[in-house]
């Protein structure tokens, strides 16, 4: 064995040993999360739990960072290489933590906890980001536009999934509201009197149906209207629906944008009524993983005894504010599995499932395998220069 392996092996147990000691603090933060979800932008005992652990842990934490009360920043070293590790923790309304983000948040801070006491050593930063709805809104696009990514070389969360895999990219999204607004009128009596809302939004809808044979693949447009009208014998002065467009890059999300765009203004066009369309919280750039980094945490995963899929790039899931990260940062966003019976993310049965020994096991591997994989970038010349290289040449995000 070669003095550079012996001494990765001696780190990658010292890390272990803070993962076996903390176990039971982040486990507990974990289910704590589990028990009380909290929606976008409103984290704030979830955020606070997790800060004041870091804290505790002797962290320099930086609490409302970005203009963003639920968000905050926990370092540890004062190494040149910036280690980012992002904590999710947002759950999903009525259903709570359906897509497992008590699992994602505890694993970031076990690898957190896991690199601190190796930072000088290795000469890092380990910078613990705590970034708000990502199911919702974009709390980690709002953070890189505040300059919270602008001195990380490298970033990397975990997200619960019912398999371990890792180089699978995302779906760009963007969503809107959408409304039309008419003018009412007795539906037998004076007809001609009204502009038909529902009217403008039916237009648009067969208008959006006739252009999917045209889009590109892998582009998805998918909407409900909320409000349709109060009554059969009324014309609808008002109507409105919710809308999510998505495609495979953010160039060809815009290209899809301004044609389903023109479809909403169709029916405006078509009926007289008045169209407001409002975009929703922040666009989702694809997940753009990074290759190499990717590798280390594939190796240092499988080491753990788990069975980790080595994903197709091209294969795509949902979408995730992580893909903005993505796109600025060497990034990546593995899923690490546990046993969820026949369900997946974003369904209710997915939320009991939460807790087990297995999404238990999902925190420690998960935070261990990130740490190592942070080790790996920090040892290894080549990594570490390339990584310090890129962030000298990309300067501070501008979006």
């Amino acid at each position: 064995m070669t003095t550079a392996a012996a001494t990765t092996d001696v780190l990658r147990e010292q890390a272990r040993a803070v993962v076996m000691r903390r176990q039971d603090e982040v486990l507990a933060l974990s289910h704590q999360l589990h028990a009380d979800p909290e929606l976008a932008y409103e984290e704030h005992r979830s955020a606070r739990r997790i800060a004041d652990l870091a804290e505790a842990a002797g962290f320099d934490v930086t609490r409302g960072v970005c203009d963003l009360p639920t968000a905050f920043t926990a370092t540890a070293g004062s190494g040149e290489l910036v280690i980012g590790i992002c904590a999710e923790y947002d759950a999903l309304p009525d259903i709570g933590h359906a897509c497992g983000h008590n699992v994602n948040g505890a694993a970031s801070v076990t690898a957190a906890l896991a690199l601190a006491p190796l930072a000088d050593e290795l000469g890092i930063t380990v910078k613990l980001l705590g970034t708000p709805a990502e199911e919702f809104g974009g709390g980690k696009v709002d953070m890189l536009r505040g300059g919270a990514f602008d001195d990380v070389a490298a970033a990397m969360m975990v997200h619960a999934a019912p398999q371990d895999s890792v180089g699978m990219s995302s779906l760009a999204i963007s969503s809107w509201k959408v409304g039309y607004t008419g003018r009412a009128a007795h539906a037998a009596a004076m007809p001609e009197r009204g502009v038909n809302a529902a009217d403008a939004m039916m237009i648009a809808q067969v208008a959006i149906a006739a252009y999917r044979q045209q889009m590109r693949p892998g582009a998805v447009v998918s909407g409900v209207v909320t409000s349709g009208g109060e009554a059969a014998n009324v014309i609808p002065a008002r109507t409105a629906a919710d809308y999510d467009c998505r495609a495979v890059t953010s160039e060809e999300l815009a290209e899809l944008q301004a044609r389903v765009r023109a479809c909403f203004e169709a029916g405006a066009l078509a009926t007289g009524a008045e169209l407001a369309l409002e975009t929703v919280g922040n666009d989702y750039a694809d997940l753009r993983q990074d290759l190499a980094i990717g590798r280390s945490y594939l190796s240092a995963a499988r080491a753990l005894g788990r069975d980790v899929l080595a994903a197709d790039p091209a294969l795509r899931g949902g979408s995730t504010d992580m893909g903005n990260v993505s796109h600025v940062v060497p990034t990546i966003h593995p899923m690490i599995g546990y046993d969820c019976g026949d369900t997946i993310m974003h369904n209710p049965e997915f939320t009991r499932f939460g807790t087990t020994p297995q999404a238990d096991r999902a925190v420690l591997d998960g935070g261990l395998a990130m740490a190592w994989t942070a080790l790996d970038l920090a040892t290894d010349p080549a990594h570490r220069q390339g990584l310090l290289a890129r962030l000298a040449a990309r300067g501070p995000y501008r979006d």
